[in-house]
Protein backbone atom coordinates (compact mmCIF):
# COMPACT_ATOMS: atom_id res chain seq x y z
CA UNK A 1 0.00 0.00 0.00
CA UNK A 2 1.42 3.40 -0.98
CA UNK A 3 2.42 5.97 1.63
CA UNK A 4 1.53 3.21 3.89
CA UNK A 5 1.98 2.54 7.45
CA UNK A 6 0.13 -0.73 7.49
CA UNK A 7 -2.89 0.81 5.76
CA UNK A 8 -2.69 4.23 7.43
CA UNK A 9 -5.36 6.02 5.38
CA UNK A 10 -3.77 9.49 5.14
CA UNK A 11 -0.39 8.46 3.78
CA UNK A 12 2.88 9.75 5.12
CA UNK A 13 4.35 9.25 8.53
CA UNK A 14 1.86 9.03 11.41
CA UNK A 15 4.38 10.81 13.66
CA UNK A 16 4.41 13.77 11.25
CA UNK A 17 0.64 13.82 11.28
CA UNK A 18 0.56 13.78 15.10
CA UNK A 19 3.13 16.58 15.22
CA UNK A 20 1.04 18.60 12.79
CA UNK A 21 -2.09 17.99 14.85
CA UNK A 22 -0.29 19.06 18.03
CA UNK A 23 0.96 22.23 16.36
CA UNK A 24 -2.54 22.98 15.11
CA UNK A 25 -4.00 22.42 18.60
CA UNK A 26 -1.41 24.75 20.15
CA UNK A 27 -2.20 27.46 17.60
CA UNK A 28 -5.91 27.10 18.31
CA UNK A 29 -5.32 27.30 22.06
CA UNK A 30 -3.27 30.50 21.61
CA UNK A 31 -6.04 32.00 19.47
CA UNK A 32 -8.58 31.24 22.19
CA UNK A 33 -6.35 32.78 24.86
CA UNK A 34 -5.84 35.90 22.76
CA UNK A 35 -9.59 36.25 22.26
CA UNK A 36 -10.13 35.87 26.01
CA UNK A 37 -7.54 38.56 26.77
CA UNK A 38 -9.18 40.93 24.30
CA UNK A 39 -12.61 40.23 25.76
CA UNK A 40 -11.32 40.85 29.30
CA UNK A 41 -9.73 44.13 28.23
CA UNK A 42 -12.88 45.30 26.45
CA UNK A 43 -15.17 44.40 29.35
CA UNK A 44 -12.87 46.07 31.87
CA UNK A 45 -12.64 49.26 29.83
CA UNK A 46 -16.40 49.35 29.39
CA UNK A 47 -16.84 48.86 33.12
CA UNK A 48 -14.47 51.74 33.90
CA UNK A 49 -16.38 54.06 31.58
CA UNK A 50 -19.80 53.00 32.83
CA UNK A 51 -18.88 53.26 36.51
CA UNK A 52 -17.26 56.66 36.09
CA UNK A 53 -20.07 58.15 34.03
CA UNK A 54 -22.70 56.61 36.30
CA UNK A 55 -21.04 58.02 39.40
CA UNK A 56 -20.69 61.48 37.86
CA UNK A 57 -24.32 61.39 36.76
CA UNK A 58 -25.39 60.76 40.37
CA UNK A 59 -23.73 63.91 41.65
CA UNK A 60 -26.04 66.60 42.89
CA UNK A 61 -24.10 69.81 42.90
CA UNK A 62 -25.82 72.58 44.83
CA UNK A 63 -24.39 76.04 45.25
CA UNK A 64 -22.69 78.53 43.04
CA UNK A 65 -20.84 77.62 39.87
CA UNK A 66 -17.59 77.83 41.80
CA UNK A 67 -18.88 75.50 44.53
CA UNK A 68 -20.16 73.07 41.91
CA UNK A 69 -16.78 73.14 40.20
CA UNK A 70 -15.01 72.36 43.45
CA UNK A 71 -17.44 69.51 44.22
CA UNK A 72 -16.93 68.07 40.72
CA UNK A 73 -13.15 68.24 41.12
CA UNK A 74 -13.38 66.48 44.49
CA UNK A 75 -15.50 63.73 42.96
CA UNK A 76 -13.10 63.33 40.05
CA UNK A 77 -10.16 63.01 42.47
CA UNK A 78 -11.89 59.94 43.88
CA UNK A 79 -13.43 58.47 40.73
CA UNK A 80 -10.67 58.86 38.16
CA UNK A 81 -7.95 56.94 40.04
CA UNK A 82 -10.39 54.04 40.29
CA UNK A 83 -11.11 54.25 36.57
CA UNK A 84 -7.39 54.41 35.82
CA UNK A 85 -6.84 51.29 37.94
CA UNK A 86 -9.47 49.44 35.88
CA UNK A 87 -7.95 50.64 32.61
CA UNK A 88 -4.51 49.56 33.83
CA UNK A 89 -5.85 46.11 34.67
CA UNK A 90 -7.42 45.88 31.23
CA UNK A 91 -4.19 46.91 29.55
CA UNK A 92 -2.17 44.39 31.53
CA UNK A 93 -4.68 41.67 30.69
CA UNK A 94 -4.49 42.59 27.03
CA UNK A 95 -0.72 42.99 26.85
CA UNK A 96 0.14 39.90 28.89
CA UNK A 97 1.67 37.14 26.84
CA UNK A 98 0.03 33.75 27.11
Amino acid sequence: MEGGFGGFPFGGDPEDLLRGLRDFAEQQAESVHEAQREQFATLTLNTAVELTSGALAQLQLPGTAEEQTMAMRDAMRVLFPEAVALVSAARQGFMREG
